[in-house]
C-alpha cells in the first residue's frame, strides 16, 4: 500500500468531524478544519482527489466597492457545485456523457451560484453525481465512483456524491448538492460530514436541471468537528462547522439574522431508532444525554409510522394490512412508494423526450429505473400529491412551532462497492422509508455526523416543519458542542441500555 494511503488511513479516526447541509435539491458542503495539518493534508489529497470532480475552474466572487461597508459574509470560503447547476459558458452535463453531448453551454449563471459568489466565496469546479440524479448509491460507470473517504471500500451515496466527497476531502470549504429522494442527506451520512435540507422552495431552483420538481430543493454540506434537507428535490448543502452551515444558510435562505430564542422539544421516532442497524446508545442516547441541560421540556418518543398511518389517509390506497417494513407494507414504505412514484411521473414529464430521442448510455441500476419511469403509465395522479399536502400537515401538527423530530438518517451502514447487485431492493426500500419524511412533509432536516460504529461513519438527523429552517439551524448550531462531548464519552464507555425502550421492530 502506498504511503498516501497509509497517511490518509492513519488520520481516518481524526476526532473531527465532517458536516453536511443540504438544501433540498442543490446542496452545500462546508469544510472548516482550523489545524495546522490542514494544509499538510490536503496537498496529499489532491494527487488523486478522490475522484470527486468532473472538471476545474475558478469562479472568483464578484468585484466590490474599493471601500465595502463591511466584509462579505463568504469571503474567503471555497465551494464545489454538483453538476447539476448551470455555469455560464460551460456544458450542465447531469452526470451524463451523451447529456452533455447533446446540450449547448449555459447562457446564463444558476441563482444559487450567483448569490453565493456575490457574497464572496470562490467555486473551484464541478462534482461528480449519479446520472440524471436518479440514484442514492454514489456510482457512476461513466465518471468513475467518487472514494469515500471515511471508508474507501465503501459507497459514499448519492446522488450528490462528489460534492459530499469533496467536503469530506477537505478540498472545499463547503458544497452544493442537491436532494429528490436523500441525495444529500444519505452522502452526508456515509461520508460522516454535516449536511442540510431546506424546507421545498425555500431556496431557488432557477439554474438547476430538475429531476422532480416537487421534490427538488437545494442546501449545504460540510465537516468539521462533529457539526452539521422538504418535497423531493431540493438545493441543500454540506458542512464541518455550523457557524459556516450558518453563514451559507443565512446567505440561501435569505433569513433575519436575529429572531427570538424559542423553546425547543425534542420528538424521538422510537420505531425507526429500532429498525436501525446501530445501537441506541450511539445515537438516542447520545442526543438524550446531550439536551438534558440546554431544554426545559423532557423528550418525546411516539411510534412515527403508526402516526403516519393515522394522520395521512390517502395511503391508505397504497398499503395492505401489514405492518413488517422489511417484509410487507408499513405506513413509511407506502410513504416511500408514493414518493417513488412522483419523483418518476415528473422525471418521465420533463426528460421522456430527450430518453427515447438520445438513447442514453447508463448504468445498470439507473437504466432500469429511467426505464421503468419512461415506461410506466400513471394513474391518479392527483393523489399523489394528495400524500404530501397531507403529510406537511401531519408533521406540522406533531411538531407544531417548537418540535423537533429525531430520526435516523440512514438506517443501514454503507454498502460495500459493486455490492449493490446482492441487496439493491432491500437496501433502497429500507433508506427511503426514513428519507421520504422530509421529502414528502416539504419539511427541512439537518444531518449530524455521531461517530462512529463497526468502522463506519453514524449520523443522526433532526427534522422540522416547513419553513423552520432558521429554528432548526439555530438548535443544531445550539447542540453541537454538547453533541461531540457526548459522542466522545459513549466512544470511551461500555454499551449502555436502551432509553427508549424494548419495541419489536415487528411493530412496523
Amino acid at each position: 500500500m502506498s504511503k498516501t494511503i497509509n497517511l490518509i488511513k492513519a488520520n481516518a479516526s481524526n476526532p473531527k468531524v465532517w458536516i453536511v447541509a443540504g438544501i433540498t435539491v442543490a446542496g452545500v458542503l462546508l469544510l472548516a478544519d482550523t489545524t495546522r495539518r490542514r494544509r499538510r493534508k490536503a496537498i496529499i489529497i489532491q494527487r488523486q482527489d478522490f475522484g470527486a470532480f468532473l472538471e476545474r475552474f475558478d469562479l472568483i466572487p464578484f468585484p466590490q466597492p474599493p471601500t465595502p461597508p463591511a466584509k462579505l459574509p463568504l469571503q474567503g470560503l471555497t465551494f464545489a457545485i454538483k453538476d447539476i447547476f448551470d455555469v455560464k459558458g460551460y456544458v450542465t452535463g447531469f452526470g451524463n456523457p451523451d447529456w452533455r453531448r447533446t446540450h449547448e453551454p449555459s447562457d446564463n449563471m444558476a441563482l444559487v451560484l450567483t448569490a453565493l459568489l456575490q457574497n464572496g466565496a470562490k467555486c473551484v469546479g464541478k462534482t461528480v453525481m449519479d446520472e440524471l440524479a436518479f440514484g442514492i448509491t454514489g456510482e457512476n460507470k461513466h465518471y468513475g465512483t467518487p472514494i469515500n473517504p471515511k471508508v474507501q471500500s465503501n459507497i459514499p451515496g448519492g446522488s450528490s456524491s462528489g460534492s459530499a466527497v469533496a467536503v469530506a476531502a477537505e478540498f472545499v470549504d463547503f458544497a452544493l448538492g442537491t436532494d429528490t429522494i436523500g441525495c444529500i442527506r444519505l452522502p452526508a451520512s456515509f461520508c460522516g460530514i454535516l449536511g442540510f435540507r431546506p424546507s421545498h422552495r425555500a431556496v431557488s431552483t432557477i439554474g438547476l436541471i430538475p429531476n422532480s420538481q416537487s421534490l427538488d430543493t437545494i442546501g449545504i454540506c460540510g465537516h468539521g468537528i462533529l457539526i452539521l434537507e422538504m418535497f423531493v428535490e431540493s438545493t441543500r448543502w454540506f458542512a464541518r462547522d455550523p457557524s459556516v452551515l450558518h453563514r451559507v444558510g443565512h446567505v440561501l435562505l435569505k433569513v433575519k439574522a436575529v429572531e427570538p430564542k424559542r423553546e425547543r422539544r425534542l420528538v424521538f421516532a422510537d420505531d425507526l431508532f429500532q429498525l436501525s442497524k446501530v445501537t441506541k446508545r450511539r445515537t438516542v442516547y447520545v442526543v438524550s444525554k446531550a439536551i438534558e441541560k440546554l431544554s426545559d421540556q423532557p423528550p418525546q418518543h411516539i411510534n412515527f409510522s403508526q402516526y403516519v398511518a393515522s394522520n395521512v389517509p390517502s395511503l391508505k390506497a397504497f398499503g395492505q394490512n401489514s405492518t413488517n417494513l422489511q417484509y410487507g407494507i408499513s405506513a413509511l414504505k407506502a410513504l416511500s412508494s408514493v414518493m417513488v412514484s412522483l419523483q418518476s411521473y415528473e422525471f418521465k414529464t420533463n426528460h421522456e423526450e430527450w430518453v427515447k430521442n438520445v438513447k442514453p448510455r447508463l448504468g445498470p441500476e439507473i437504466s432500469h429505473r429511467v426505464l421503468a419511469a419512461i415506461n410506466t403509465k400513471y394513474e391518479n395522479v392527483k393523489v399523489l400529491y394528495k400524500v404530501g399536502t397531507e403529510m406537511r400537515a401531519a408533521l406540522q401538527s406533531l411538531l407544531k412551532d417548537d418540535g423537533i423530530l429525531v430520526i435516523p438518517t440512514i438506517v443501514d451502514p454503507p454498502p460495500k462497492l459493486n455490492s449493490m447487485k446482492d441487496y439493491s431492493t432491500e437496501f433502497h426500500d429500507r433508506a427511503c422509508a426514513v428519507l421520504s419524511i422530509a421529502s414528502m412533509s416539504g419539511g427541512c432536516q439537518a444531518c449530524v455526523p455521531l461517530g462512529n460504529d463497526a468502522g463506519c461513519p453514524v449520523s443522526v438527523s433532526f427534522v422540522s416543519y416547513h419553513g423552520a429552517d432558521k429554528f432548526l439551524l439555530d438548535a443544531v448550531l445550539d447542540m453541537y458542542a454538547s453533541l461531540q462531548g457526548q459522542v466522545s464519552i459513549a466512544s470511551k464507555s461500555a454499551p449502555l441500555p436502551d432509553v427508549n425502550g424494548n419495541m419489536d421492530a415487528s411493530q412496523w
